[in-house]
């Protein structure tokens, strides 16, 4: 920032196995944004090295990143970042056509996974005719459609009620266990940590505790 450097994260080591449900937790600006945006490969290290299934993706060019992240990567932001235009399906169905599926394929796809989630229902309403945990819970299915490795879950319930960041969690707790999907959940929300089943703590660009619940 000017003249001033800010280090948003300094040695930060964490490793995430797969069919993990894990949670990094901190307060606002501890850093734990920013390790979300490297895992996803949103962001570059200045220095260091990020792996995904054993790619080093600080090498990789814009269109490599790209690519793996819409084959290895699924991401839940606290805010959905649906399509207000399109329909619940068309919003799940369009990691797929940038991934080059058949559409008959896409929406058959689309449709199981929002069924899974409890909103096949749904299919044709837009984001506007949803409450805020179903439109949750389309931003979710959107993120599993590609069978990434790992989802990435940023406040996922800080946009909603109590109850429904419950229900949230209890959906998200059942894909990872019939799954075996991977999740990391960045949230400072104390109704996530008594969900996951470990929590990394960041603070001043540190992870300063790592925590087993169950």
């Amino acid at each position: 920032m000017g003249k001033l450097d800010v280090s948003a994260l300094n040695g930060v080591n964490l490793r995430v196995e797969a069919g993990e449900f894990m949670s990094i937790m901190g307060p606002s600006g501890s850093g734990k944004t920013t390790l979300l945006n490297l895992i996803g490969a949103l962001d570059r290290p200045t220095e260091g090295k990020v792996f995904i299934k054993g790619t080093d993706i600080a090498g990789l060019d814009d269109d490599e990143l790209a690519d793996l992240r819409n084959r290895e990567i699924g991401f839940v932001f606290q805010f959905f970042n649906l399509m207000a235009r399109m329909s619940a399906l068309k919003n799940v169905e369009m990691p797929m056509a940038f991934a080059g599926v058949p559409q008959e394929e896409r929406k058959k796809r689309g449709t199981e996974l929002l069924e899974r989630v409890g909103l096949g229902d749904r299919l044709d309403h837009r984001p506007t005719e949803l409450s805020g945990g179903e439109q949750q819970r389309v931003a979710l299915a959107r993120a599993l459609v590609n069978d990434p490795s790992v989802v990435l879950c940023d406040e996922p319930t800080g946009n909603v009620d109590t109850e429904t960041g419950i229900e949230i969690m209890e959906t998200l707790r059942k894909l990872n266990k019939e799954q075996r999907q991977t999740f990391v959940i960045v949230t400072h929300d104390p109704l996530v940590a008594r969900s996951v089943d470990r929590i990394a703590h960041v603070q001043d660009g540190l992870i300063v505790r790592e925590e087993t619940i169950r």
